[in-house]
Parts: structure tokens; C-alpha cells; sequence
């Protein structure tokens, strides 16, 4: 039986997916991933997160395949302790960030390495708020040009609807759609990263690197950052709470995540795909 399992690499979000609401883990969808990993199956996380916070729920399934953070901008092997993907913010981009920053004054802004959190003096709640809630490491930068450089995974802004909704068209138009990706991740959270970052793009570099075929990927998402996930994948699953046209785009809508979505994506795979 492994050596069917271990043909497949199954991923999952995070927040609104593999945990509920409420951050929290639901027993079904841990028991569900030791069956399938002790079966032989790849299962990881594809995250926004960072390091330091996607080991934290990494950490509870009991898994070694390699993770992906930062919405894609890297690949991480945990069992081995190194880096075997990046693709972070070039200086150039770094540069322009700082130039849409200053335009838009009462924009907030939170940049994401590896392992930390940087956070502005400009009221920074947002990215106060992440750090907080799981305890990561941050630093306060008191000036713009504290900021360290050539580290950046992603920069989050937050704002209002109507700051983030322009923003969004600033980072889109044709000279900055040729250095940056970005997506909202809520009404008033706007997420850049390097032009061809994206976790589907990660997804299937993982694949590659583990030496599994594309048509033996699955992935599961909630949100429109998951996009790109569910459309390169070839069997993507979606949230029951997700929003209607995230399901249009996904070939089964599992539970709720506050149900165990994860472990109703992983007996859809099994039953229909490997047993």
C-alpha cells in the first residue's frame, strides 16, 4: 500500500482550512493525516505564515514533508533544517514598496522573513496583532530606513477597503505587475511578493523536488490566496465555508473547517484516487 500512498502529495492551508475558526485543530483532521502519512502519503502545509508560526501547527501532525511558507516565496525542509526553495523581494522591489509606502500614508505596513516579524512604527497593529497571538518573534523598526534588507519573504499592508482596494490596482498595473504578485487576503489586507511566487507555483516545484507526478497532487484552500493552489493542482478541494467562486474552480467542496475539513479532503482522495 506505501508505495501507492507515497505516489501522492496532498497539501492543506492553514487558517479557515486545516484549523477551525477558532484556531484550533480538530481531532478528526490530525487522525485522518497520521493515517495517511503512516500509510506512505505526502501531506504538508502551504502557508503565509512564516517559519516560526507554521511550525507551530507543523509540528502538532507529525509530518516531515517539506513546508511551504510565505505564500510560496520558500520551501522548507524541516526534518533537515535547511532551505530548498526561495524566491524572495528583490532590492528593486524592496525600493518600490518603500516609494507606494510613502504615497499612501495611512497605509500599515508588515514585512515577513523567514523567521521574523518587521514592524514599523506607523501604527502597526496588524502585524502587532500576529505576532502576539502566536507568541513570534518581532522586531520594531523605529524608521522606514531601519528596515533590514534583502529578507523579505512578503510585505502585508492593511488598511481600509477603499486604501487596500487601491493599493491592490497600484501593484497591478504594468510596470509593478512585472516585479510583484499580490492578492487580498481579507477586505483590508493586501499581500505583495515577488513576481511568480504563488503556492501553486510552490506546490508543484515541491512535487518536482519529491519526484511526484502533477497528476498525483491534491490541495485544499478557503480563501482567495489559495487560488493559484487549487488551479494547479490537479485535484483541488475547497472549504464548505469558502466563498462561491472558489468552489466553482474546485472538484469536491468538503465540510466546514470547524467540521474537519482536512480530513474530509483526505477520505475524498483515498476513496476516489488511491483505494
Amino acid at each position: 500500500m506505501k508505495e501507492i500512498y507515497n505516489k501522492w502529495l496532498l497539501v492543506s492551508d492553514i487558517d479557515g482550512t486545516l484549523n477551525t475558526k477558532s484556531m484550533k485543530l480538530p481531532e478528526n483532521n490530525k487522525i485522518a493525516v497520521n493515517e495517511f502519512v503512516n500509510n506512505g502519503g505526502n501531506f504538508t502545509l502551504c502557508s503565509g505564515r512564516n517559519l516560526q508560526s507554521l511550525s507551530i501547527h507543523y509540528k502538532k501532525l507529525g509530518i516531515d514533508t517539506p513546508a511551504i511558507f510565505l505564500n510560496g516565496a520558500g520551501i522548507y525542509d524541516f526534518k533537515n533544517n535547511k532551505m530548498i526553495f526561495q524566491n524572495f523581494i528583490s532590492p528593486q522591489g524592496e525600493k518600490i514598496i518603500l516609494d507606494v509606502l510613502k504615497k499612501h500614508k495611512l497605509a500599515q505596513l508588515t514585512v515577513f522573513t523567514a523567521d521574523k516579524i518587521l514592524l514599523t512604527t506607523r501604527k502597526c497593529v496588524y502585524g502587532l496583532v500576529i505576532s502576539k497571538i502566536d507568541k513570534l518573534d518581532y522586531k520594531l523598526c523605529k524608521k522606514i530606513s531601519d528596515l533590514p534588507r534583502g529578507v523579505w519573504g512578503k510585505v502585508s499592508f492593511f488598511g481600509t477597503r477603499g486604501l487596500i482596494n487601491n493599493l491592490k490596482e497600484v501593484f497591478s498595473n504594468e510596470e509593478n505587475s512585472k516585479h510583484f504578485e499580490c492578492f487580498k487576503t481579507s477586505p483590508f489586507t493586501l499581500e505583495v511578493v515577488s513576481k511568480g511566487v504563488n503556492k501553486g507555483a510552490a506546490v508543484l516545484k515541491l512535487a518536482e523536488l519529491l519526484n511526484i507526478e502533477e497528476s498525483n497532487t491534491a490541495a485544499i484552500g478557503d480563501y482567495y490566496n489559495d487560488v493559484e493552489m487549487l488551479r494547479r493542482v490537479a485535484h483541488p478541494v475547497c472549504c464548505g465555508q469558502a466563498p462561491d467562486d472558489i468552489k466553482e474552480i474546485s472538484e469536491y467542496v468538503a465540510c466546514h473547517c470547524n467540521d474537519g475539513a482536512v480530513a474530509d479532503f483526505i477520505d475524498y482522495i483515498q476513496t476516489n484516487y488511491i483505494k
